[in-house]
């Protein structure tokens, strides 16, 4: 039985051209500057973002670091979002090995922060406060693309007042192919981007860090102390270079399918679907709380792994066909038919 993982789009797997690529990939030593299938996959990082330059990370989570770090100081500040990737699912990173101070603030309900509320939030030039420094967005946030307006005017008010802008990427190639626009459209508003290989764009491992060449040289650095050097690294950089070649177009077809998944359980009286934030490859959905590990366990016995909680996000990615929609939408309507909850 197929197994159908909806829990997040890390969960795809190599498609035969990945997988040749990956296994004809000319290797050197990465930590020499030598492995010439990551420095392809470099270079084809900076192009694709506009940037000067760009360095080969192991996950989301180190490449934020690398560039959270290599853009603030100790005893610094970020602002961030209170729910945000950077601050509250990477292990505290920043505050924990870069010494610099997470200042968290509210999501709007569009994934942006409040810019009056940023400012607010800044620091005064005293030696009682951490130095504000940095400002961290993320896109997309839930599913939804930032508006590319709110990202020019997070740039001019950055400038203004002499911080460092920071995207947390993860999904920004969503964000491009949902706006119709290349992503250096995106990429040109921040001074750092990080955006990952193996979620949806359906690489097994890493994601990229681009910037200008004097900051991706200081992250090269930190990635040295985090242990992030790799050696024959170009197995995985031929996966990325793959991916950003052959599969950025077709996610596309992951925001119609979950269009489809949610309109399909729209459609049930039971299950509640949050369409605000259906724009990209995240459909959120609410079942009541007493239902959910019942219904967690009911489509793990379907071959269907969602996880569980009162809002459930269920991720759709490659590995997900137009087949699978109609059968989780089936499961869902047998669950309830069945009387389960």
């Amino acid at each position: 039985m197929k197994v159908i993982d909806l829990r997040s789009d890390t969960a795809t797997r190599p498609t035969e051209g990945m997988t040749a690529a990956i296994a004809a990939a000319e290797l050197g030593d990465d930590v020499l500057g030598e492995d010439p299938t990551v420095n392809r996959l470099e270079a084809l990082a900076a192009e694709t973002t506009g940037t000067e330059a760009a360095v080969f990370a192991t996950s989301g989570t180190q490449s934020n670091l690398l560039g959270i770090m290599a853009l603030c100081q100790r005893g610094d500040e970020y602002i961030v979002g209170q729910d945000a990737h950077t601050y509250k699912a990477e292990g505290g990173g920043a505050a924990v090995l870069g010494s610099i101070q997470p200042q968290p603030l509210d999501f709007e309900p569009d994934g942006t922060l409040n810019l009056d509320a940023v400012d607010n939030a800044i620091k005064p030039d005293n030696f009682h406060y951490a130095r504000t420094k940095l400002l961290c967005l993320e896109n997309t946030r839930s599913g939804i693309a930032l508006p590319l307006d709110y990202l020019r005017r997070a740039r001019e008010f950055t400038r203004e007042r002499n911080l460092k802008l920071h995207l947390d990427g993860a999904r920004v190639f969503n964000a491009a192919v949902k706006q119709r626009v290349p992503v250096n459209d995106i990429a040109c508003n921040f001074d750092s981007i990080s955006f990952c290989l193996s979620k949806g764009l359906g690489a097994p491992v890493g994601s990229v860090l681009c910037s200008t060449t004097e900051v991706v040289k200081e992250a090269r650095r930190w990635r040295k102390v985090l242990g992030g050097g790799m050696r024959q690294a170009g197995i995985l950089a031929a996966a990325g270079i793959f991916a950003l070649t052959k599969q950025v177009d077709r996610l596309e077809e992951d925001h119609v399918n979950a269009a489809l998944l949610a309109q399909g359980l729209h459609d049930m009286d039971e299950v509640t679907v949050d369409f605000p934030t259906m724009q990209t490859n995240m459909v959120y959905i609410g079942v009541p709380e007493t239902e959910s590990a019942a219904l967690s366990e009911f489509m793990k016995e379907k071959g269907i792994l969602i996880s569980g909680g009162k809002s459930i996000r269920l991720t759709i990615h490659l590995d997900v066909s137009r087949e699978d929609i109609y059968t989780i939408i089936s499961a869902f309507k047998d669950f309830y038919r069945k009387g389960n909850a």
